[in-house]
């Protein structure tokens, strides 16, 4: 069977290729179509650098780890052909420490789709097919929509940052950056009964997070949240300005939540801050039980995914999906579906 593919061959340069499916499909997998994916934050620091965090690609590889598909082939595995399934990127190993206590995310052996952390590397969901562990794929409700239970993966994240930071009803919380995981994460921590402000450089973002409950924002340049105003503050655009902003706007031994991937820079950090104040700086990766968490809220049909849904590209158009993101035009998700 032969489907259509993007891959990024080398930094900003997407090909399309006509690719061919293995004839077998490996024991603990079933094969699956496309539903619709979406661009994530460490996609594009792939596209631009052909690296992400200092892990440098080996070959080129197909981005994406937020999707959805249909089952083309359950192989053996109690899925109904055609079922819709939300996709668990993480493959854990299953047998570890962390694995046992539920910390897939903490698993030293995980492999992950579209990474340069995994070698060899995998190819991710950019794609038509593909062929995926069924433990990671969970059935949902035929009802929901694809362009909704992509945000699943993504959504995870952002509820995972906000557990990992303890934040709980009646609380003050800012959240920096209003890209896709700054709207999730003032989604989620709205849905905890936080009060929840904001900061972007970018107006119209403002507006998307406050379409979601956040009752207050700042654009950079133009105002700015108060100092030592806030319980916990969710730093979500990956800028070390931010960072220094959050380190500013979080009360004396409040909490930092670390949701972006602050990549190195030359800018200093206000680090005696942290010690001053006593700031709890706490780190999070992608999720633990939050993503069956983050499907039931999708399935619920509560979120109005549509308001941070940017714009759709197919499969072929990857390249300027990806160029639409990295010249910062698009307010919420951009996604990928299928030809």
């Amino acid at each position: 069977m032969r489907y259509t593919k993007s891959l990024l061959a080398d930094a900003r340069r997407i090909e399309i290729e006509s690719a061919e499916m293995p004839d077998e499909t490996a024991e603990d997998a079933i094969r699956l179509r496309l539903a619709m994916a979406s661009i994530c934050g460490t996609d594009m620091h792939y596209f631009r650098h052909f690296a992400n965090a200092g892990f440098q690609l080996d070959h080129p590889v197909c981005l994406g780890h937020e999707a959805c598909a249909y089952v083309e082939n359950a192989n053996g595995h109690p899925f109904a052909n055609g079922a819709l399934v939300a996709i668990n990127p993480v493959i854990e190993c299953g047998t570890c420490e962390r694995c046992a206590t539920g910390d897939i995310n903490m698993c030293a052996r995980k492999r992950f789709p579209g990474s340069a952390t995994t070698k060899p590397h995998i190819d991710g969901f950019f794609r038509q097919y593909f062929d995926f562990p069924a433990r990671c794929c969970r059935v949902v409700d035929q009802t929901v929509r694809p362009d909704h239970l992509t945000f699943a993966e993504p959504l995870a994240c952002a509820m995972h940052s906000v557990n990992v930071a303890g934040i709980t009803a009646g609380q003050k919380v800012l959240v920096t950056g209003c890209g896709p995981m700054g709207l999730l994460a003032t989604l989620a921590a709205t849905a905890r009964g936080a009060e929840v402000e904001v900061t972007d450089l970018k107006p119209d973002c403002i507006a998307a997070a406050e379409a979601l409950g956040a009752t207050c924002g700042y654009v950079i340049g133009q105002s700015g949240p108060p100092s030592n105003g806030y319980d916990t503050v969710i730093e979500a655009s990956g800028s070390p300005h931010a960072f220094n902003q959050a380190l500013d706007a979080a009360r004396k031994q409040g909490t930092i939540g670390i949701l972006s991937l602050i990549q190195p820079t030359a800018v200093p950090i206000n680090l005696h801050l942290n010690a001053l104040k006593e700031i709890r700086s706490v780190g999070s990766i992608l999720f633990t039980r939050e993503f069956d968490e983050a499907v039931v809220l999708i399935e619920s049909g509560t979120v109005e995914f549509d308001a941070i849904t940017a714009r759709r590209f197919a499969i072929s158009e990857t390249q300027a999906a990806c160029e639409l993101v990295a010249e910062g035009h698009a307010v919420g998700k951009v996604l990928i579906q299928p030809e």
